[in-house]
């Protein structure tokens, strides 16, 4: 099984279940690839709110993937960062930061 960009590193469980049921990750790619076009968002966007759904679902698998994605297709660090305090009002400051440090799991520089 060949992952797409990306996708190489997806979570043990997901790889692996990717791995063990390729169908079921081609059928999901497809899925996401469809949800994607089905609206008039561009990429920034659409990234940018796949990003928000990670943080507001608490996943922090999803949101470190999405991060990733974000910033190999040109995104700032701020940008991404501005995601995280938008979380604030709505999901509430400890649930904001908290994804605030998985955002910046990437974006911080490595020392």
């Amino acid at each position: 099984m060949t992952f797409e960009s990306g996708d190489e590193d997806l979570p043990q469980a997901a790889g692996r279940v990717a791995r063990e049921k390729p169908a079921l990750w081609r059928a999901l790619q497809a899925l996401g690839a469809a949800a994607g076009e089905a609206g008039p968002l561009d990429a920034k966007t659409r990234r940018l709110v796949t990003l928000a759904l990670a943080v507001g679902a608490d996943s922090e698998g999803a949101t470190h993937s999405h991060a990733r994605r974000a910033l190999a297709e040109g995104l700032t660090a701020e940008e991404l960062h501005h995601v995280a305090f938008l979380a604030i009002t709505t999901l509430g400051w400890p649930h904001a930061i908290r994804a605030l440090t998985w955002i910046e799991d990437y974006t911080r520089p490595k020392s």
